[in-house]
């Protein structure tokens, strides 16, 4: 079944499911990182879905849709830096760091997918 929407890809979906878990890990950090770490890892965790939305509205453009794949890549990649701070400032356990750590391992694979096969997702005519 060809996606209709971004909403429709397993990307999309994992991706929204991690960061609402993010969320969900976030909601009892400190409150002096309300503002830094708390603020960061969820804007960078929701930019991945908000980037992949922008994507898909975008994928007429092959270029455009790329550059906007690479941009979701590297909010995943942001991310897993948020992760590290958290686990080291002692916010996370390192349990819950490592399964969020591995869910980010595995958006990055499926955007990496996408980027490999960009003409697949792109409403681009073959000629």
């Amino acid at each position: 079944m060809k996606a209709k929407s971004a909403k429709d890809l397993d990307v999309y979906k994992f991706a929204y499911a991690l960061s609402m878990e993010i969320f969900r890990q976030s909601k009892d950090w400190p409150r002096e990182e309300r503002y830094a770490l708390t603020d960061q890892i969820r804007r960078s965790s929701r930019s991945v879905c908000a980037n992949l939305r922008e994507a898909w509205a975008k994928r007429l453009y092959a270029a455009h849709f790329v550059t906007k794949l690479t941009d979701c890549d590297g909010e995943n990649a942001e991310t897993d830096t948020w992760l590290d701070y958290a686990r080291d400032c002692e916010y996370l356990s390192k349990e819950a760091h490592a399964s969020l750590s591995r869910d980010v391992e595995s958006v990055g694979r499926m955007l990496g997918a996408m980027l490999m096969k960009a003409r697949q997702f792109t409403d681009i005519p073959e000629a």
